[in-house]
């Protein structure tokens, strides 16, 4: 099993805390922000782009419905 894999269910409560601490100080307090900042980007286009092949997945639905061959 790929250990990777299984890392995020391995970290538990002050072991957040310490990459946390870790993070401000290789980061800082000012960079902190822009990097949420991005990240929030980053989910934000994830998100529209899921949902733009959601609506091209129904329109092709819809199409093969409607297609008259059948």
């Amino acid at each position: 099993m790929n250990v990777l894999a299984i890392l995020p269910l391995a970290i538990h409560g002050w072991e957040w805390i310490i990459i946390a601490l870790v993070v401000l100080l290789l980061f800082g307090g000012k960079k902190i922000p822009e990097l949420m900042r991005g990240l929030g980007k980053g989910v934000k286009s994830f998100k529209q782009g899921m949902k733009e092949v959601e609506e091209d997945i129904n329109e092709i639905k819809k199409d093969i419905k409607s297609d008259p061959e059948e």
